[in-house]
């Protein structure tokens, strides 16, 4: 279903006679943890349309990959005390996690840092100086005498220059409030961001490409393309206010370490700017994924060229990369097609990376709504035309009514009648359906579906994503009228041919929505597979030359007669009110302001702590409880010999509230309910591998007998069990599974036995036992080969195979 890219021996190439489609999306900025208007407007439509093609039997790549060069990395790698490269390394990773998460179906995730990206951009750049369309120049620059270098854009902040706009934090190159272009040195009251003093202007030379003698071809480009591309609305009036604006001779090169070095001996000490090298990433990136890469870029008799990204992007993608391809003098794939959105806003404002603000891809996945969800709601509020608002409330409507009361309903009724034991249903046995062709309500369903499918594949082929989905969303609309109409279960008693036809065509619905979903919500699609009892691996298809969309018609003909179909079960789960209160609490504000917030409730309860003496450690022997002759059996020597698994009390925990210690930096505090009568106070050192936000009321494994320490000055009460990597770089919490009842004890099925009540740290019980414990292939969490267990199932980790428990 496309979820994969192909291994190094299957690589996609241009067919000759093929429709060959070549698919981008805007490289995400390794600065930060994409969020949820990021991945609509690049990643997530573009994936969409990606899968759409498989879908049709298209010959289509998908090629993205991260932005690493730059000031902003710059500026990061100081926030962050290390260099650039430390950051992109990291930040790549992140990304990665999250598409993946998110069932992103890349045929490539490149990065703009490789060899290759210079080996390409300096080629042609080359190309570009020997066919002069660059020209030298000196420019005036803003120069940090504090800092001793001159500020490169996203180094420089101010006041906006633009009327009526009056934004305090401008930043040299773009205003994110306005969204006007800008030079450092148009800005008002600027200031250095890395120490903060006013800089001065100063002269520094250049290197420019000259779009005003490019322009008569950019225009013929822009004049012809835009019309047989059907390029957005808002991508036009974009390209044509530049246009209008006159276009001026460009800089592409800047005072900085980080990027492609210029082949140029009067400018060696220079690098390319960030918006002539990231363009150059999706060929780049391309060339990575096969050495013969210019049979897509440099074929554009065969292929077509779609891109996919925000409106703040689109100048760069409509007149400055087609610019630099053009003086090439190549013959390059030049873009056919663009698709910009607008802004998705968050609540009462807007999303925003540099602030913290919204809710970020990581986010997503520890809310525990399946991302088939999440998929869905971005899709169906896609700001095609239009900035949109994202909501919890319009989440929360949208999954309830659309995909759980309209989608999943259909589905499940059908599925589950089938499924029903012979006398009530067909014993999972999809039954024959004689007459189909003449059955009159069946006749008129499949009209109307034919009718919408022709609808789709137009909505889709013109990139309008937001269409599609919603008119695959109306035949499953259609799909419960039919039930309704047909009264089903009446005709199962009164006359079984006719509910054979009803409900056999039903299933071939299901198959179809199912078909026409995938692009929206591939993990969906999967499921319904499941139920239906066909492979997996099964190739999900609307190709025109299998006649997969003319079979739309005859819904009755799609699943066989005698296929025996698996267990249905709800495919979505209501999202409650009292849920959504707690998703809008706990994404206000912004990143930083929860931070605050949190260390500040971790102040005040080291001063609870220490109020209650919590953590001084000296109850004298004679204040001790005395304890109960009854209340244990003393063990024998032979027992306390054997160390097994079973004295290990490990059970399922709920962190209800974490925060950062306040007298170490590298370890959080959290009170943790195991399913005693007051939560249990524990200290771990996981503030370098998982950010605060994600220890916030997740279920973990925790083990409870181990004697408590006084770490830094708040005692220990238990441990939180994590696994790591063979060199402690990447560390993830041991997770429970969600249905898992808090306080219930994580066994070993085959070793019996009562816990130990506290374990004696003299006889070594955990440190031998721990060596045992371990990540398996499959991410299950394991003593030797036995997992962890619960009554709702076994206990993995998110990514760490093979990893050592502790």
């Amino acid at each position: 279903m496309g979820d994969h890219a192909p291994s190094s021996a299957s690589k996609k190439l241009p067919i000759p006679g093929k429709r060959n489609i070549l698919i981008t999306s805007a490289l995400p900025y390794v600065n930060n943890v994409p969020h949820l208007g990021n991945i609509i407007g690049c990643v997530l439509s573009a994936d969409v349309f990606a899968r759409y093609c498989r879908l049709r039997g298209y010959n289509a790549i998908y090629i993205c990959g991260t932005d690493e060069y730059g000031t902003a990395t710059e500026t990061k790698a100081l926030e962050e005390k290390c260099s650039p490269k430390e950051i992109c390394d990291k930040y790549h990773a992140i990304h990665k996690e999250v598409y993946d998460w998110f069932n992103i179906s890349f045929d490539e995730f490149g990065r703009t840092s490789s060899p290759q990206q210079t080996e390409v951009c300096q080629a042609i750049f080359k190309r570009l100086l020997e066919n002069n369309w660059l020209s030298e120049n000196t420019m005036q620059q803003l120069y940090c005498g504090s800092c001793k270098r001159f500020l490169a854009d996203r180094l420089v902040e101010g006041n906006c220059p633009t009327p009526g706009c009056n934004y305090d934090s401008a930043r040299g190159d773009q205003c994110e409030k306005c969204g006007k272009l800008l030079n450092p040195t148009e800005l008002l009251e600027p200031r250095c961001k890395v120490c903060g003093n006013t800089p001065r202007i100063q002269e520094t030379n250049h290197l420019f490409l000259e779009l005003p003698l490019l322009r008569d071809k950019l225009e013929e480009y822009i004049n012809n393309m835009s019309v047989a591309g059907g390029w957005s609305q808002n991508a036009i009036q974009a390209t044509n206010a530049w246009l209008r604006e006159g276009l001026k001779p460009r800089c592409i090169t800047r005072d900085l370490k980080w990027g492609v070095p210029v082949p140029h001996e009067k400018f060696k000490d220079k690098v390319f700017y960030v918006w002539f090298d990231a363009p150059i990433g999706y060929v780049s990136i391309t060339s990575c994924y096969t050495p013969e890469w210019e049979k897509w870029w440099k074929n554009p008799e065969n292929v077509e060229l779609y891109q996919f990204m925000g409106k703040d992007n689109v100048p760069f993608h409509t007149v400055m990369f087609p610019s630099t391809l053009i003086g090439t003098a190549d013959n390059w794939t030049l873009m056919k097609t663009i698709s910009v959105t607008e802004y998705l806003n968050y609540e009462a404002g807007k999303f925003s990376k540099s602030k913290g603000v919204g809710v970020f891809g990581n986010d997503a996945k520890e809310t525990n709504i399946p991302v088939e969800v999440w998929r869905y709601y971005l899709l169906t509020n896609r700001p095609e035309v239009s900035d949109t608002l994202f909501t919890w409330a319009d989440l929360q409507a949208k999954l309830n009514s659309e995909l759980l009361s309209n989608l999943g309903n259909f589905i499940n009724r059908v599925l589950s009648f089938v499924a029903k034991d012979p006398g009530s249903g067909y014993g999972s046995i999809i039954p024959d359906a004689q007459g189909a062709e003449s059955h009159p309500l069946t006749k008129v369903l499949g009209e109307k579906v034919s009718s919408y499918v022709e609808q789709y594949i137009e909505a889709m082929e013109k990139v309008k994503l937001k269409q599609g989905l919603k008119i695959a969303m109306s035949i499953s609309g259609e799909g419960n009228a039919y039930l309704q109409e047909s009264q089903f279960w009446k005709l199962y008693k009164e006359d079984r041919p006719s509910c054979s036809v009803v409900m056999k065509t039903s299933v071939g619905l299901v198959y179809l929505l199912a078909c026409l979903l995938e692009p929206f919500m591939p993990s969906f699609s999967l499921e319904v597979l499941k139920q239906l009892n066909l492979p997996l691996e099964t190739q999900i298809s609307l190709s025109d030359e299998k006649g997969d969309v003319e079979r739309a018609k005859r819904l009755w003909e799609i699943i066989p007669a005698g296929h025996k179909i698996g267990t249905p079960a709800p495919l979505f789960r209501e999202l409650k009110d009292e849920e959504v209160e707690f998703f809008r609490l706990k994404f206000a504000g912004s990143q930083a302001d929860r931070i605050l917030k949190a260390e500040a409730e971790a102040k005040k309860l080291t001063e609870k702590f220490k109020e209650t003496k919590i953590s001084d450690g000296n109850t004298t022997k004679k204040d001790r409880p005395k304890k109960s002759a009854e209340a244990k059996p003393k063990v024998s020597a032979s027992a306390e010999a054997e160390i097994s698994i079973s004295r290990l009390d490990i059970r399922v925990g709920l962190i209800t509230k974490a925060q950062k210690h306040p007298d170490a930096d590298s370890l959080y505090v959290e009170e943790i309910d195991v399913g005693e009568a007051q939560p249990r106070t524990v200290v771990s050192g996981l503030v370098k591998y998982i950010p605060l936000e994600e220890m916030q009321n997740r279920k973990v494994c925790v083990l409870c007998n181990l004697k408590p320490a006084a770490m830094r000055g708040i005692k220990s009460q238990a441990m939180v069990l994590a696994a790591s990597n063979s060199d402690h770089t990447k560390v993830e919490l041991v997770e429970p599974p969600q249905s898992a009842a808090v306080g219930e004890r994580v066994t070993f099925p085959g070793f019996e036995g009562t816990p130990d009540e506290v374990l004696n740290p003299k006889k070594k019980v955990w440190e031998t036992l721990q060596v045992d414990l371990h990540s398996d292939k499959e991410l299950v969490a394991c003593y030797k080969n036995v997992p962890f267990t619960t009554s709702a199932g076994v206990c993995r980790v998110s990514s760490i195979g093979e990893g050592s428990i502790r």
